[in-house]
Formats: C-alpha cells, sequence, structure tokens
C-alpha cells in the first residue's frame, strides 16, 4: 500500500479484528485475564500495552516506514523517552532553533545526569562536521523547524551523523509523514507531537515516536514500558480517528498558508516571511527536493514589532493560542509563548526576535482569513 491517502485510513491496524468493527474500539482496561499461572493473553497490562494504542502505534509505523512505533502522553514525553537512551558523558547537537520545550528538557533536566548539548546551526554543514566530539550521540532537529520554518537537509545531515557513528533524531510535526518521511532519507528515529496535525483538532495531547531500527526498538519499548509515559486508549482513538482526515486536512492547510505566505510577502507592514512554499525563502530548493507539499505553518516579522501586541490581538479567525495543526487557524508570538523557556540571547543569536508572529493556518475559508489578517494589518497602520 503505497498511497498515503490510503494508508491514512487503512493501514495499520485498522479493524477490529474480534468483531470487524471498522473503528478500532476504545479498551478502556488496566489489567487483562490470564490463561492459567504464568499464561498470560496478548496483553498483561495496558502500560505495557493496550489494544487501541497498539493500533495507533502500528499506524504510525506504517506511514512513516518505521519497524514499530511508540504512542506516548505527550510529545515530551515521547521526546524524553528516546533521549533516555543515552547516558552520562554523551553529547547531543541540537538545532540552534529547537522547540522550546525541547531545549528545557535537554538543558534543565537531561544535563542534570551529566548530558552535554551544542546548539548549532545544522544548515551549514561545515558547522556541524565540526561540532561532532568523540562523545557525540546524536544529532537532533526539526524541519521545518519551529518557529523558524527552518528547512534542513535530512539526508546530508544524516549521512554526517552515520560518518560519525551518531544517529539522527528528526522532529516531524510540521511536515507530518504525509508531506514528508526522514526515515527514507536516512533519519533513525522519527518523533510527532501527535498533539498537532496528527490528532488535528486540537481536543487531545500526545507524542508519537518511530524507528526502522530494530535494536533502537528494543530500547525504545524497554524504555516506554520503564518509564511509563503512556497514551491512554481514549485518546489513542482520538489520535487513530484524527489521522484517518490527515490527508485532505494537510493539503487544505498548505493550500491556505501558500496562498497567506504570497500575501503577507506583498505587505509593506511586513519586514521578513518564513515559509518554505515561498521562493524566497532559503530552503526551498531543499523543500521541493524532500517534501511533497509546505506545510500549514508561517512565520513573519512586522516592520514596526512595537505593533506586535495590537496586531495579534485584533484578529477574529486566528486564535491567539499556544499549540498548532488543528483545523483552526491560530496566532502566538514565539518569544512571548512557545519558546520563553530559550533565554532571550539564545533565542535572538538563532533569529528568534520579539517580534516573531507564528501562524498556524487552519482550513477556514481562505476569503475570510486574508479579510481578518488585513483588517488587523488596517488597526495597526491607522494606529501609527
Amino acid at each position: 500500500m503505497s498511497n498515503l491517502k490510503t494508508k491514512v485510513i487503512h493501514g495499520g491496524i485498522s479493524t477490529d479484528e474480534t468483531t470487524g468493527a471498522v473503528s478500532v474500539p476504545i479498551y478502556q482496561t488496566s489489567t487483562y485475564g490470564q490463561n492459567g499461572l504464568g499464561q498470560p493473553k496478548a496483553y498483561e497490562y495496558s502500560r505495557s500495552g493496550n489494544p487501541t494504542r497498539d493500533a495507533l502505534e502500528h499506524l504510525i509505523a506504517d506511514l512513516e516506514g518505521g519497524v514499530r512505533g511508540f504512542a506516548f502522553g505527550s510529545g515530551l514525553a515521547g521526546i524524553h523517552t528516546v533521549l533516555s537512551m543515552f547516558k552520562s558523558g554523551d553529547h547531543l547537537i541540537l538545532a540552534d532553533d529547537v522547540y522550546g520545550g525541547t531545549f528545557r528538557l535537554v538543558d534543565k533536566v537531561l544535563t542534570k545526569v551529566g548530558i552535554t548539548y551544542d546548539l548549532v546551526d545544522l544548515s551549514d554543514l561545515s558547522a556541524l562536521t565540526a561540532a561532532f566530539k568523540a562523545e557525540t550521540v546524536a544529532v537532533y532537529f526539526e524541519t521545518p523547524s519551529n518557529p523558524l520554518l527552518k528547512i534542513l537537509d535530512i539526508k546530508a545531515i544524516s549521512d554526517i551523523a552515520k560518518a560519525h557513528k551518531a544517529i539522527t533524531l528528526v522532529d516531524n510535526t510540521f511536515a507530518t509523514p504525509y508531506f514528508q518521511r526522514p526515515l527514507d532519507l536516512g533519519a533513525d528515529v522519527v518523533l510527532h507531537s501527535g498533539t498537532k496535525y496528527l490528532g488535528g483538532h486540537s481536543d487531545v495531547v500526545s507524542g508519537l515516536v518511530t524507528t526502522n531500527s530494530e535494536d533502537l526498538a528494543e530500547q525504545i519499548a524497554f524504555l516506554q514500558n520503564s518509564i511509563g509515559g503512556v497514551l491512554g486508549p481514549n485518546d489513542s482513538w482520538l489520535v487513530q480517528r484524527g489521522i484517518k482526515t490527515l490527508a485532505l486536512r494537510m493539503e487544505a492547510h498548505a493550500k491556505n498558508a501558500q496562498a497567506i505566505a504570497e500575501y503577507l510577502e506583498q505587505s509593506n507592514q511586513v519586514a521578513k516571511v518564513f515559509y518554505p512554499g515561498l521562493e524566497s525563502h532559503a530552503g526551498y530548493q531543499i523543500a521541493k527536493s524532500q517534501m511533497d507539499g509546505f506545510g500549514g505553518m508561517i512565520s513573519f516579522e512586522l516592520s514596526d514589532d512595537s505593533k506586535v501586541k495590537t496586531f495579534v490581538e485584533s484578529l477574529k479567525y486566528f486564535t491567539l493560542a499556544e499549540s498548532l495543526g488543528g483545523v483552526e487557524s491560530l496566532i502566538e508570538v514565539p518569544s512571548v509563548m512557545t519558546h520563553a523557556s530559550i533565554p532571550k540571547n539564545l533565542r535572538e543569536k538563532a533569529g528568534i526576535k520579539d517580534g516573531l508572529i507564528r501562524l498556524s493556518v487552519g482550513v477556514e475559508d481562505i476569503s475570510d482569513l486574508l479579510a481578518d489578517l488585513q483588517a488587523a494589518f488596517d488597526k495597526i497602520g491607522a494606529n501609527a
């Protein structure tokens, strides 16, 4: 089954073997009766395995081309579990504009157990090569990145990592497997905040992980069960239900985002637009080569960043809120919201200015979204 439009509906475990139900039931149970002493059935305890979660885990592995999938209570729970493969003395290379929650986890939690890291501009492959140390075990990045929509060359970075005997970890939240499949390009582990586009309706928090390495899958499975940050059955069902419409939603998100990015690029009230579907974007050619679509995320800077507060508070259809990837449009200011945990000097060094605005473009009618933005521009213009 090669067509992703079909696979999001029929991939993984899409029906219930017991009843034939076309929607995998919610197995709301904590434990399972055994056949006899020391004779468990397929499931023993729902932290270790649950049929509803199992169906979702099979599905994400199928969509990404992995050998095994894992579902967690949040994206950060998945990231923490994967990074728990490493030990004191190990060194990580992180992309310099990594999501604030990931940075906080590494900087404030993992460093306490002796893991070290460096922030590197991974669009500069020579800088990446120079950052390796004898103790470097992994390179971790997002592409497109959050919030600057930086496009990183997955194959080139993976090849360099392999040459240094390190693994490559790619957060594929923004692109989703519908638009990008990092494992096919050489990555070793793919991570998702399933809260975002995979769930797609802003009603569930979750994390998903998959790998095409049997060895890494065994390590992650052990840690998932040992740490225990698993996704519950009801939330697993919600994410799987969301994935069924992933293809339709991603195409709608990308179509609207392209129109808005082009509109913003023409505005004299906008200093810079970050969207990989624009030919002006530094990573446009790489994005074309490794993605099947450019996604629904846009960031931009106002020409007058003192107007940011008024602008974001003047919108009707773009809700001022954190998170992204739902059917509704959202707007946020990373320096105050999603990336506030990154120190100001590091944010600015990475290019995340205080006046940067991030849009999660929904699937509303494009004329309504453009009119909403224009009204906000008119308001800050009138207040000049």
